[in-house]
């Protein structure tokens, strides 16, 4: 889950857009929760002095033998009403009366399911009755506000259980005391099945579009890596689409820029490399003239065969230029049917190279350039260690080309030397047996043109040469942004 939440866009997404949901409901609800709590309580309190009005009204219209009757016909679980004689002076007293009241079962009500005879609070309890007159121990009666009693008659107002519960004492035209009792614990829950399943479908909503909106900005950056990682491969893209917002635009046109500045110094430098190749043959020429003259056959030899040498190394470099001006196009190819193809023509040519079976591989790559690299580790191989073993394998993290010899390896210090080009640990400048020092630069170049790299380590005995490629986990994404290549400037006519 916690791998899931680091590499999804739209798992934090959503993530986010519903911590931030979670904190406007829950900052909603501290801010509300008091003044819900006020609003409730009032609209109680005025519903219970409007009832008692009303009901004084009743008192004082119908004969004295029916008004038992009609008290007893207008309680409700939360409401209780008496008449008494004598005026209510103590307010606690009172108060204990009304607990006793309001505990009382309404007779009006016999036939009712048992659940609408159950007292608020479980005030039928005797502990519970004296907890609720307790709360508000020592406090008078008040006269109440006009806006709430504007009837003639005179009354007393009384908390009961703090705030949850009314009293009203009202004085009749005949002297008895109308007594009304309201208590009733309004829950103040916010949570309720009501807000719960509001919320769900906020959080739904907010997913699908907290998913779509990270699609959305994904699907550019997404395409904007699998072009990342190809152009480090070494292929031709075309330009990304430049849209969208202004960050995902401007990030599409610096990857652009990029691409051509790229391309551009590849251009330049390789044309730079293959001018002063095709320029140094003219005084390499003239040289070989010039020693032709000289008087001393020794001195004659020595300077032809250093010409010679410049020669070779001079023809080797335009090889290499034409090689990198020359763009291949990319493929998938079988990357053991390749190996292996490789490895019969060398045979078939004497040369001591075995190739070991292994499960079909394949990969997207520039199959003549790696097919290059790839012979040039061989024939290293055979040149130094007499022989060549060769096998393909894969990891999860990359894509092994491994070519194998039982030579007298590269020590430890010059493992990085050899890949710099023109450098040769046989120090016999005889090109029979060491070459130009082109090969493994070339060979390195190829492969990290691909985005990969060559490791060096011993075989004890011998040396181990590893060509790694990194895994491509989304190809079809490179073919959706793939393109046939294009020729890199002109051919060069050298």
């Amino acid at each position: 889950m916690i791998r899931f939440w680091t590499r999804s866009l739209a798992a934090q997404f959503i993530g986010f857009m519903l911590l931030a949901l979670a904190s406007s409901q829950a900052l909603s609800f501290l801010i509300s929760w008091d003044e819900r709590d006020k609003a409730l309580k009032a609209v109680s309190k005025s519903e219970f002095f409007s009832r008692t009005a009303t009901i004084t009204r009743l008192m004082e219209s119908i004969p004295l033998n029916l008004r038992r009757d009609a008290l007893a016909a207008s309680e409700t679980s939360y409401a209780r009403f008496w008449l008494s004689d004598q005026a209510p002076d103590d307010a606690d007293a009172w108060r204990g009366r009304a607990v006793e009241e309001l505990a009382r079962p309404l007779p009006n009500l016999p036939n009712f399911p048992p659940e609408w005879r159950v007292q608020p609070a479980a005030i039928d309890r005797p502990e519970e009755r004296r907890r609720i007159v307790a709360k508000n121990a020592g406090e008078a009666w008040v006269t109440p506000a006009s806006g709430l009693w504007n009837l003639s008659q005179p009354a007393k107002f009384a908390y009961i259980g703090q705030s949850d519960g009314f009293g009203l004492a009202v004085q009749l035209q005949d002297g008895l005391w109308l007594n009304s009792a309201y208590y009733k614990v309004i829950p103040n829950n916010w949570w309720t099945s009501q807000s719960l399943f509001t919320l769900s479908i906020t959080a739904l909503i907010l997913s699908v579009i907290g998913v779509l909106t990270a699609n959305r900005i994904a699907r550019p950056l997404r395409r904007l890596a699998v072009s990342a990682e190809a152009l480090g491969r070494g292929e031709s893209l075309p330009p990304l689409p430049e849209e969208g917002p202004d960050d995902i635009r401007r990030t599409a046109e610096a990857f652009n820029r990029m691409q051509q500045s790229l391309h551009r110094f590849v251009e330049d430098r390789t044309r730079m490399l293959a001018a002063i190749g095709h320029d140094l043959r003219t005084p390499l020429t003239s040289l070989r003239l010039r020693a032709e003259f000289v008087g001393d056959p020794e001195l004659q030899q020595k300077m032809l065969v250093t010409i010679d040498e410049i020669q070779v190394m001079t023809e080797a470099t335009i090889a290499f230029a034409k090689g990198e001006a020359t763009v291949e196009e990319t493929k998938t190819v079988n990357l053991n049917a390749l190996v292996e193809s490789l490895c019969a023509d060398l045979e078939e040519m004497g040369q001591r190279v075995e190739y070991v079976e292994s499960r079909k591989i394949t990969y997207r790559c520039r199959p003549d350039g790696l097919r290059r690299a790839v012979r040039n580790l061989i024939e290293n191989a055979i040149r130094y260690g007499g022989q060549a073993k060769v096998f393909v394998r894969q990891s999860p993290s990359a894509t092994e080309i491994v070519v194998e010899d039982p030579g007298p390896g590269i020590p430890d210090a010059m493992r990085e030397k050899v890949f710099s080009p023109f450098f040769r640990l046989e120090k016999s400048r005889n090109r029979e047996t060491g070459g130009v020092g082109l090969g493994l630069s070339i060979a390195r170049a190829i492969v990290r043109h691909h985005g990969g790299d060559i490791v060096l380590a011993s075989n004890n005995p011998g040396l181990r040469a590893s060509i790694s490629l990194p895994v491509i986990e989304r190809p079809e994404l490179s073919q959706a942004v793939r393109r046939p290549r294009e020729k890199i400037a002109a051919q060069w006519t050298l």
